[in-house]
């Protein structure tokens, strides 16, 4: 379950919020004047979420080196086409 708490409250009861993460797998939206600002989440998430992060900054570096010195109306064409193709399959 996903719940927005604000900070206040997280501070307050940062052990229980703890504990429905841990032992729930619930998910915590920490909000300050009504705005999300950060989140609390189960470590193995958060493990996966480095991972994606990771491997996105790889792809784009590979993406940049690909393209080097390629005028970028016709990188991006590219692109596009190859988003498109890919998910037409």
């Amino acid at each position: 379950m996903i719940r927005k708490s604000p900070a206040m409250e997280v501070r307050n009861n940062l052990g229980e919020l703890l504990n429905e993460v841990q032992y729930r797998g619930d998910r915590i939206v920490i909000t300050k004047a009504g705005k999300p600002i950060a989140a609390l989440v189960d470590y193995r998430l958060f493990e996966r979420i480095r991972l994606m992060d990771r491997e996105f900054e790889t792809l784009t570096d590979e993406l940049a080196k690909a393209y080097k010195g390629l005028d970028s109306h016709a990188a991006l064409s590219e692109i596009d086409e190859a988003v498109k193709s890919a998910r037409g399959r």
